[in-house]
């Protein structure tokens, strides 16, 4: 099977902003759903995994943004694994425009999950194996983000609507939390260029979870997320952690 899937995808109006934009979570979507659509051809979607007990996540995403298409164009999207690591298969992704030009691309860490215990399986324990290429122009893998002390905080509890077929909150959700700390004003003059988002701990439906954040210099805005650990463990665990870069130049 090729190691590079290719799919075009045509913007439409569900997918962007009240400025005709396309939402930076669709970047998520899409890479992830690439993942998915080669996995298919791979014979490793959903449901072959489920068979073995086992689904897919992503445990940490970096993109960097050209531009942000606008709705009504169609772009041409590429994905292809990349040589597995001890605990994950990292996937890059990259978006072209009509013309050729690059949109955006990204990079992220999928790993293996047990169905049951939620646990990670690494790939030697896995028996699965995916035939990684290097292409030579991949970003570079996320580090983890430590936590941090951020000054504003904001609750959200999840909801029904922000779950996935996993039984929890939907990772691309979380950049829409993020866009939303900021109002219209600022994304109007500052376009996102680049985010790194890791992804912790399953966010179950009816949770309540804290959002720390911080508009920092760049500008830049950091968030953790946290939420109060289980009944029988006080104190709170991370759900997820994010750097979100803006351009100073309006779209």
């Amino acid at each position: 099977m090729e190691s590079v899937f290719t799919q075009t995808y045509d913007i439409k109006d569900n997918m962007v902003d009240c400025q005709g934009y396309l939402k930076p979570s669709q970047i998520l979507f899409i890479a992830q759903d690439m993942g998915g659509r080669h996995c298919k051809e791979l014979t490793l979607s959903y449901d072959d995994m489920a068979a073995r007990g086992l689904f897919w996540a992503v445990s940490r995403h970096r993109v960097q943004i050209t531009r942000l298409p606008r709705e009504g164009e169609a772009i041409s999207v590429e994905t292809w694994p990349l040589p597995n690591t001890r605990v994950a298969y990292p996937r890059s992704t990259v978006a072209y425009d009509e013309k050729g030009r690059e949109l955006f691309r990204s990079i992220s860490l999928w790993v293996l999950m047990d169905r049951e215990s939620r646990s990670l399986i690494v790939p030697d324990k896995s028996g699965i194996a995916v035939r990684g290429v290097v292409r030579g122009n991949e970003l570079a893998v996320p580090n983890n983000l430590l936590p941090a002390v951020l000054s504003h905080h904001d609750a959200h509890t999840v909801r029904f609507s922000e779950l996935d077929v996993n039984g929890h909150a939907n990772n691309t959700r979380y950049l829409d939390w993020i866009e939303d700390l900021l109002p219209s004003a600022f994304h109007e003059t500052h376009p996102m260029k680049e985010l790194t988002i890791c992804y912790l701990s399953e966010a179950r439906e009816g949770q309540h979870l804290d959002l720390a954040w911080e508009l920092q210099d760049g500008p830049c805005v950091r968030v953790d997320a946290h939420r109060e650990k289980s009944e029988d463990a006080a104190g709170k665990e991370r759900v997820f952690s994010a750097r979100v870069v803006y351009d100073t130049d309006v779209l």
